[in-house]
């Protein structure tokens, strides 16, 4: 495998010919990506027929009145049953928390629920169920493709309100207009 500076803590864009429809127009952040893959969640999908307290009943945990209110995103295809909650820096699971950078974090064990359902936890966070995975060599093939655009991620982006403006946003970050991309890719 060729060297390749990892993108560890960088957003994915698709591009408008992604042929996957799971992926059309998603931002991804990846939380991981290394020799052995990459693994990441998509930020712009919110789920329409699951809520958090929908979840925190499905996993007998407590909800206070305080309990935090926030959508729940399809995060990608692989295990889409298990939860991953991205999160600011101001929050580490005393059971795992993995340290993405200096303004990210991502845990999915029960207690970031827990502290979510007493309306405590990290002061930023995104609910996701499932990831997005690909094997060594998978996402940089797809890199050489033209399938993915890459950017810097900012807490101010990752954790916006307006799911709906993220791709164009995350564009944005690059000096890209959505109408200017064209819906086929090529080299020059």
């Amino acid at each position: 495998m060729s060297e390749t500076t990892p993108l560890t803590g960088k957003l994915l864009i698709a591009m408008p010919a992604m042929g996957d429809p799971r992926f059309a127009r998603s931002v991804v952040f990846l939380c991981a990506h290394s020799e052995e893959g990459a693994m990441g969640l998509i930020l712009n999908k919110p789920t329409d027929d699951i809520t958090l307290a929908d979840l925190f009943e499905q996993l007998s945990i407590e909800a206070g009145p305080q309990a935090r209110r926030m959508k729940v995103h399809f995060g990608g295809p692989v295990e889409t049953g298990r939860g991953f909650v991205l999160h600011g820096p101001d929050y580490a699971s005393d059971r795992s928390t993995l340290h993405v950078d200096a303004n990210f974090g991502m845990t999915a064990t029960l207690d970031i629920l827990e502290e979510l359902a007493r309306g405590k936890g990290p002061q930023k966070a995104l609910m996701a169920l499932g990831y997005a995975g690909w094997g060594p060599g998978q996402l940089e093939a797809e890199l050489a493709e033209n399938a993915w655009l890459t950017t810097e991620a900012t807490p101010e982006l990752v954790f916006a309100a307006d799911d709906g403006g993220k791709w164009q946003a995350a564009l944005g970050t690059l000096g890209i207009d959505a109408l200017m991309l064209s819906g086929s890719g090529g080299r020059a």
